[in-house]
C-alpha cells in the first residue's frame, strides 16, 4: 500500500514539514508519495519520500482510494485488498473546511472517509494505516479540538480531530515548539 499526498498549498510550509515527516515515521518513506512539491522545494522532502513536482491528476496511479470526509462510505479494513493507493489533500486546514479537496474528484476514482470531522493531513494518514492494519474506525480513540498552552497565558486551540494514545494527542515532533515561536501567537 502506498500513501499519496497531493500538496494543496503554495509553499512547503514548516507546518507541512512537520506533518509529512510524522507521516513517514508511521508509514515508512518507501510507502509515502509527494506531488504537486514545487521543484525548488522538493529537496525538502526527499528524506521523507517520493517526491513529484507534477500533480496527482497528471501522474498514472491506478486502482486508487480518495480519502474524502464528504462521501457516503467509510474506509473499512478489507479495502486494503481492494487498492494500492490511498490518496490525500495535503492541506494546513481551514476552520470552517473549504472543501479543496474536491478537486481531486477529477481522478475519478472511489471514495471512502475517516468520520464526519475534518482530521490534520497527518492525523488521516495514521488513522488510514490503523484501519488498514485492522483497527476499526469506531476503535480508535479520538479528540476533537485540543488546545495547546504555549506561554504563559497564550494558548492556540487545533480545531480538528486528533488520535489520543496514552491518553495525549499525537502531534507530529516539533509542532508545539514551532507555534509557541511564531511571532504573533
Amino acid at each position: 500500500m502506498k500513501f499519496i499526498i497531493e500538496h494543496l498549498e503554495d509553499e512547503v510550509w514548516e507546518w507541512c514539514i512537520l506533518e509529512y515527516r510524522h507521516m513517514s515515521e508511521f508509514v515508512g518513506k518507501e510507502n509515502l508519495i509527494f506531488t504537486n512539491i514545487p521543484k525548488k522545494e522538493a529537496h525538502k522532502l526527499e528524506k521523507f519520500g517520493k517526491v513529484h513536482s507534477e500533480s496527482v491528476l497528471q501522474l498514472n496511479f491506478r486502482n486508487c482510494c480518495l480519502l474524502e470526509m464528504n462521501t457516503d462510505k467509510e474506509l473499512v479494513n478489507s479495502d486494503k485488498n481492494k487498492f494500492d493507493y490511498f490518496i490525500f489533500g495535503g492541506i494546513l486546514g481551514d476552520n470552517p473546511p473549504k472543501g479543496r479537496t474536491k478537486i481531486l474528484h477529477k481522478l475519478k476514482c472511489e471514495m471512502r472517509n475517516l468520520g464526519s470531522e475534518q482530521l490534520s493531513t497527518d492525523t488521516a494518514v495514521l488513522v488510514t494505516k490503523m484501519i488498514l492494519d485492522g483497527k476499526k474506525l469506531s476503535e480508535i480513540e479520538f479528540k476533537d479540538t485540543i488546545e495547546l498552552e504555549l506561554k504563559d497565558g497564550e494558548d492556540i486551540i487545533l480545531p480538528y480531530r486528533y488520535v489520543i494514545k496514552n491518553g495525549k494527542p499525537v502531534l507530529p515532533k516539533g509542532l508545539f515548539e514551532m507555534l509557541r515561536d511564531q511571532e504573533g501567537i
